[in-house]
Formats: structure tokens, sequence, C-alpha cells
């Protein structure tokens, strides 16, 4: 204090906390270590005071490089600031224009926000909460923790438990689609998640993914979704049996060029579906036709490995650090 000029550390502490969210983008950087905040907020430091109006961080920054016991402290504060937001700074986090799903059938479609609130008459994220969020993103603890919505509806869908919300996986957004394979996927799905150690973190299986989002009127849906927690990868699973997805009826007195013609249409149609998912919704389609279809216990095994993602960010063990020198 002496040296800085600085009445007290709390105010010493509001000009070097205060300002990080001003000078690094806390909403959706992932940052993996103590020092990489150090040089984020050092490098958005030095480009505030870049600015013409600037007069209080440069005179901030002299303060601080005056003293040699300011910098240390300086130093220490910022990494233990990230160590308190640890698990908030190292996850990734999704934009904003990713952290909202519209999900179902038309007229019979629902909302997956991730921070939701009701404001001028529809449902937005709350952008200034989505980096706090208390659960994994796209996980069963998410939808437990937010519900779903309706679209000019203030009320949500609120589940009181994981069993709550299974049951109406099951029995609502899964069985309105029709299909049989559907069913026999969400089946095992339920049991996967009830048999878990960990139900909470298991990641959503999302069916019907809108493409247009909650546009009443859109092109194509995706039978069953995953969203890796950790990364944001998402994998679609589309479910193409012969009867539905490339059958043509009334064929009689067509020629073999127009039935041709007709199958090209088909196959270029469900070939736009996936390539457009991919180009605005970064979902990677898996398709699996009938062969596969008749096993829909080995189709559902290759599902799990997307249902058991590896959070690659090494977690500090807080009582180790504590306790190795006591």
């Amino acid at each position: 204090m002496e040296e800085t000029g600085w009445p007290s550390e709390a105010s010493l502490n509001a000009v070097i906390g205060g300002k990080a969210a001003e000078f690094m983008d806390l909403h959706h950087e992932q940052i993996l270590s103590a020092e990489a905040y150090v040089s984020l907020y050092m490098k958005g430091f030095k480009a505030a005071m870049a600015q013409r109006d600037a007069t209080t961080h440069r005179e901030n920054y002299g303060r601080l490089k005056k003293s040699k016991v300011a910098q240390k402290y300086f130093m220490l504060f910022l990494k233990r600031s990230y160590l308190k937001h640890f698990d908030e700074y190292s996850r990734k986090r999704p934009q904003l224009y990713e952290s909202v799903i519209w999900i179902g059938q038309n007229k019979a479609d629902y909302g997956l926000f991730i921070t939701p609130v009701w404001r001028k008459g529809e449902w937005v994220n709350d952008r200034s909460e989505i980096r706090h969020f208390p659960k994994r993103y796209w996980t069963i603890g998410h939808v437990i923790e937010t519900g779903l919505v309706v679209n000019g509806d203030p009320d949500p869908i609120m589940f009181n438990d994981i069993e709550a919300y299974l049951v109406f996986f099951k029995n609502t957004l899964v069985r309105a689609s029709g299909s049989p394979y559907e069913r026999e996927v969400a089946n095992l799905y339920v049991d996967f998640v009830r048999a878990s150690p960990e139900p909470e973190h298991v990641p959503l299986l999302i069916p019907e993914f809108r493409y247009g989002g909650k546009a009443a009127k859109h092109d194509f849906r995706l039978d069953f979704t995953i969203i890796n927690p950790f990364t944001m990868e998402r994998v679609g699973f589309e479910l193409s049996p012969w009867s539905t997805h490339g059958y043509l009826a009334g064929l009689k007195g067509l020629t073999q060029a127009k039935i041709n013609e007709m199958a090209k249409d088909n196959f270029e149609q469900e070939m736009k579906k996936h390539r457009s998912f991919f180009d605005k919704h970064g979902v990677y389609a898996l398709i699996y036709t009938d062969q596969q279809l008749k096993n829909i216990p080995a189709l559902f095994t290759e599902m799990q490995k997307y249902l058991t993602p590896v959070d690659k960010v090494a977690q500090l063990d807080f009582a180790l650090l504590n306790a190795f020198f006591a």
C-alpha cells in the first residue's frame, strides 16, 4: 500500500479483479491453466492501455510497475482468482448461438436452454450466467436443472427427478416419432442411465433435433443427437430403414429412366439433410440402415462411447495441494 498509493487491500483487489471481464472473454474462452489466465489478462490489459481514453488503465499500470512487491501481489491475485473458478474457466462453453436446441415433431416442439429466462414474450438465455451453469452442459443433470420450454409459453416443463425426465423422454419425446427402432434405442438409453453410477453426468440422447429451430416449418430433423459436455462436439444418429428413406411407391407405368430420376432425387434430399446439419449446427451424422437396424443392442453399443465421454482437462486435487507439505 505504501509503495503504490492504494488506500486499502480491498481497493487494490477491486482494481485487479474488477477488470478481468473487460480484459478477457470469460463467456467463451476455455482457460486451461493459471498461467494462461494471467497471459490473457495481461494481453487484454495492454490492449486496453492502447486506447485513447485509457488514462485510468495507464495510471494503474504505472503504480504497479514501480513496485516489485505489488507486481508479485498482482500475479498471485490473478493465479488465485483462476484457481477459485477453475471448474468454470477450464471447461469449454458453447457459443451463444449454440446454447439452445429445439427438438420434437411439428406442433410438438420443445426448447432446451442453458440459462432460460422469459423476456418480452419469449425464451432466451441469460448470457451472463452461462459460464456459471452448475451442471455439465447437455447432460441429464442439465435438463433436470433447466427443464424444457415451449415456444410462447412462460411456464417451463420441470422434472422433479431423473426418473420423471426418463419417463417423459421415452413416452412423450420419442414415442411421437412412431419409429419402433427409435423406441428400442430409447428403452436401452433409459436402462443405461438408470444403471449409471452418476446418472446426472450422462449426456442427453437428444431426440428429433430440429434443423430450423423453433420455426413451425423446418426442413429436417435428426433422430438422435449427443453433445460431448467437455468438447461441445455434436454427433447425430440417423436410423434410415429402406421402407421410409428409400422405398419408391406408385411405379406402375413409369419408365426406368423416370424411376432412376425419382431415386436420385430421394438420395439427393437425404444427403442434403446431413450436409445442412453439418454446415449449420456442426453435427456429423452417423447413418444406420436396415443391416444395422436388425440388431439395435449392437447399434446402441456403438452409441455408448459417445455417452461416456472423458474430460481431458486434468482436475486439480486441491486437498493434495493443501496437505502436501503440511
